[in-house]
């Protein structure tokens, strides 16, 4: 990356460790960004997860493979979701009557009805984009927590018997 004519001039930003190493703040910044990324742009994703992880001091892998979540065979069903979550957002049919969704698109054929689906499905995917992020950003937190909590109890354990076993020996070797 560092000799590659057109990264060079940012590659020092990308190979500094920081970006690299799994830390209790740059994990959960690199699950939001990547989850960010994945709903908010179609292809390119991973390339604009790492260029966001960067200012951020987010996990550049971790961002990236988090993409993931949208992929080729994954697309159709999130294009559902964005599409309903989109319209229960937007309350089409509550705030314009019931039906109005549809008379729209009755009056002004197909192409009209491809616009409005691929609006409400675009700000679905905005919708998700932002309340995964936050999601993800939560629970990763959690979870590394409970992760490191975990580690450190049993390196306590670990600790623990150890000090029992010389407090036995010490004391068995007193009596003697």
């Amino acid at each position: 990356m560092a000799r590659n004519k057109y990264l060079a001039p940012i590659a020092h930003r990308f190979l500094s460790p920081e970006l690299w190493r799994f830390t209790r703040r740059s994990v959960p910044r690199g699950v939001a960004l990547g989850l960010f990324a994945a709903f908010i742009v179609p292809l390119g994703q991973i390339f604009l997860a790492a260029f966001l992880a960067l200012p951020a001091r987010a996990n550049v892998p971790l961002a990236a493979l988090v993409t993931f979540v949208t992929n080729p065979l994954t697309l159709p069903g999130w294009l559902v979701v964005a599409k309903e979550v989109g319209e229960l957002t937007l309350n089409i049919d509550e705030t314009m009557g019931p039906g109005a969704a549809g008379k729209f698109a009755e009056d002004s054929g197909w192409l009209a009805t491809f616009f409005e689906l691929a609006g409400v499905t675009a700000f679905g995917f905005v919708v998700l984009a932002v309340v995964t992020s936050a999601l993800g950003y939560v629970i990763s937190g959690a979870v590394w927590r409970v992760m490191v909590t975990r580690r450190r109890a049993k390196k306590l354990r670990i600790m623990e018997a150890r000090l029992d076993e010389r407090l036995d020996e010490q004391i068995g070797a007193g009596k003697s």
